[in-house]
């Protein structure tokens, strides 16, 4: 009986351990006064994601060092993985970024479109997320949801 009960623990602490990696953690700076972007690290972790926010008022900055173009900054900013995911992009976007792991600086969907995650209102129409080029090149629509 000793012995099924260390290999439970032992098969427990495995899963565990596995199923920890398998959380993405992630990075995201946002304004201080800014809800929707607590509601979007909320979203975040519901569907997987460990998150952790940090509140700046230095974010216009923090974008731009990461590549994001001004036209194309969102409400927040997070890194991931390698990666600077901007604004209320969708989860399954930022996974298929993390899974296809392009040769780019990141992602973004500009603004704060209405019914997007995190955001109120109803969504009108797909949203444009356009990928971030790491050089001097221009961005490029990377998804549309």
């Amino acid at each position: 009986m000793r012995r099924i009960l260390i290999l439970a623990a032992l098969l427990m602490t495995i899963f565990a351990v596995a199923h920890a990696e398998e959380r993405p953690k992630a990075l995201l700076y946002k304004s201080p006064q800014c809800g929707c972007c607590e509601k979007y690290a909320a979203y975040l972790r519901r569907n997987g994601f460990d998150v952790t926010v940090k509140p700046t008022h230095d974010l216009a900055n923090i974008s731009h060092k990461a590549g994001v173009p001004a036209d194309l900054a969102g409400c927040h900013t997070m890194f991931v993985d390698g990666y600077v995911v901007d604004g209320h992009v969708p989860v399954d976007v930022v996974r298929r970024l993390l899974s296809e792991r392009p040769p780019i600086a990141g992602i973004s969907l500009p603004g704060m479109p209405e019914g997007s995650p995190g955001m109120s209102g109803t969504k009108t129409g797909p949203f444009v997320i356009y990928a971030l080029p790491k050089d001097d090149g221009d961005p490029a629509i990377y998804a549309k949801e």
